[in-house]
């Protein structure tokens, strides 16, 4: 197995850093990477460096594709977890061993006395070795795992009694803690947890696609479902109707909330569990891909007295990153912001927010009357579904607020005839919307394994004289795919925008209830440009491919296909 050796030529972190990282451990439950990180240091290699130095163990960087199952497992699972520790290199009488903790010095001692081997201990990034702990041991402990560990109920069994025991039980506390841990360390926006009628389907949802990921055993359903409906405050003796609740946990050092749902199918409940990372939700208007243009478009558009900004697109799309984005930069001590969302999920600085509670009456149409009366200079409505909200939303543009707010449509003319389609006036509609931004999320290259094209000819041939003008000059990349990327090319996702601003040449056609097509033609005719125009820019700047920004968007205009 290759390890590749890190450089030792970067900026050294103090050892008084360090020494103040090993004091807080031994005084908190945190592990050591947990506590680097609050202290902004284990981003940095240097940190690792120092660390490295200061216990007197090489620094390694561990190749994942060269890991070898066999070597994985000369160590115990259970000894696995406690130590973080994973075997590297064997011999017949000695063991190589990175661990993520390098003082930690009981290691050694209990991975020499179980496997019989001289053990070397080498240190890597503690992240790197937890991620790949858990990836290769749970399937381990899954498949070690017997009826006999776990309670095995009937599905028909709804003795709630029994139903706490077997979710209580610490083989199964422990699967799920590691279900919810990898998928964070994944960067995953959702978990799914899908009971089919030969076994269960764990899957997550990274950079918007789903992943398939080693799933337990089918004997484990009830178990595993039950401990998440437990951990959410769910009754789990009902299994018969859809439930929703939520999770406050703390994960790798990152405070986490879940929102957790369930729908009971033909083999079981199905769980999906939303993420949100409320460290990752630190977005400004500048970090959320815009290019510079359409930028300085909505940073004149926020500071308007009044009127309307809609953000369309998909379940999903990054909608409510935007507005979130949006109300922190149009937020000042001279301005009062209240939102109204369903559900909040992320808390602003310096704004009121107020989460939906359709059972007691609270809606969005009624808590936007109620807004109204807190004397509110910007207003965020969470989305307009029917036609009472549209309606107060509306006028609430036209009396001196700005209103942000959602639609699902597919592009930004469309949004405009939408309003029209729930009974709103044409000429409120055109007096009050002031913009409307259309996006999508695409993948980005991962950065660690980005290169040139080497299929430029066939996208030439494809798309000559098409809707991306690629010429033999143009440069493009894509991602070879790598350890880092999970060997998909793509890593993290940006912003596809596609912005209409509402003008004297709009509000005409708006009045006249054109259709949503001619909008969007004299639109561009004025300069909008589409979400694939803009696609297309963030492909020539090496960000995504051509193929992520197809798979995200339509074509502008499909022919119909004839009968035969």
């Amino acid at each position: 197995m290759r390890i590749e050796d890190a450089s030792s030529t970067r900026r050294a972190v103090s050892g008084e850093q360090v020494n103040q990282g090993r004091t807080v451990e031994q005084h908190t439950a945190e592990s050591l990477d947990d506590v680097l990180a609050h202290l902004d240091l284990n981003a940095a290699d240097s940190s690792l460096e120092a660390l490295a130095r200061e216990a007197g163990l090489p620094l390694v960087q561990i190749v994942e594709r060269n890991l070898d199952p066999k070597v994985v497992g000369l160590i115990p699972t259970e000894l696995a977890f406690r130590h973080h520790a994973l075997p590297l290199q064997a011999t017949p009488i000695t063991l190589r061993v990175a661990v993520a903790d390098p003082f930690n010095i009981t290691a050694a001692d209990d991975i020499r006395l179980v496997t019989g081997r001289d053990v070397e201990l080498v240190f890597a990034d503690p992240r790197e070795i937890r991620r790949l702990v858990e990836e290769h041991y749970t399937r381990r402990m899954i498949a070690d795992t017997t009826e006999d560990d776990v309670q095995v109920l009937d599905e028909s069994d709804h003795e709630i009694g029994d139903l706490e025991r077997m979710a209580k039980e610490a083989t199964v506390v422990k699967l799920v803690n590691l279900i919810l841990r990898q998928a964070v360390q994944e960067r995953a926006s959702d978990v799914h947890v899908e009971p089919f009628e030969k076994g269960v389907q764990v899957r997550y949802r990274i950079d918007g696609i789903l992943h398939e990921v080693p799933s337990p055993p089918k004997r484990l359903q009830s178990a595993i479902i039950s401990r998440l409906k437990i951990m959410a405050n769910l009754d789990i003796a009902e299994r018969r109707k859809p439930q929703d609740g939520r999770i406050k946990t703390r994960i790798a050092g990152r405070e986490i909330d879940i929102r957790l749902s369930t729908v009971p199918t033909l083999y079981g409940e199905s769980v999906v569990l939303r993420l949100l990372d409320r460290s990752a939700m630190d977005y400004s208007l500048t970090d959320i891909g815009m290019l510079p243009e359409t930028l300085r478009y909505i940073e004149q558009l926020i500071t308007l007295p009044h009127g309307m900004i809609l953000a369309t697109g998909p379940t999903g799309s990054g909608k409510t990153t935007s507005l979130y984005a949006s109300l922190r930069a149009a937020y000042s001590s001279e301005k009062k912001i209240l939102t109204i969302e369903d559900p909040i999920e992320y808390q602003l600085h310096g704004v009121n927010q107020i989460q939906v509670h359709p059972q007691i009456g609270l809606t969005f149409a009624t808590g936007l009357r109620a807004i109204l009366r807190q004397d509110p200079d910007v207003v965020m409505v969470g989305e307009i579904r029917d036609t009472e909200t549209a309606e107060i939303a509306v006028h609430s543009a036209l009396t001196g607020h700005l209103v942000f707010s959602t639609l699902h449509t597919n592009d930004a003319a469309s949004a405009v005839t939408r309003l029209l389609e729930m009974g709103i006036e044409p000429y409120l509609v055109a007096s009050s919307v002031e913009a409307v931004l259309a996006q999508r999320l695409v993948r980005t290259i991962c950065q660690h394994c980005k290169e040139p094209r080497r299929d430029m000819e066939t996208l030439l041939t494809k798309f000559t004289g098409g809707e991306f003008p690629i010429s033999s000059q143009d440069t493009l990349y894509t991602g070879r795919g790598c350890d880092q990327c999970k060997q998909s090319g793509y890593r993290g996702r940006t912003g596809i925008y596609e912005l209409l601003v509402m003008s004297n040449a709009l509000r005409p056609l708006v009045m006249e209830r054109a259709p949503a097509s001619t909008i969007r033609t004299v639109a561009c005719q004025q300069g909008m440009r589409t979400l694939r125009e803009d696609g297309w820019r963030k492909v020539q700047q090496g960000a995504t491919t051509v193929e992520e920004v197809l798979r995200v968007t339509r074509q502008d205009d499909i022919e119909p296909v004839e009968d035969a």
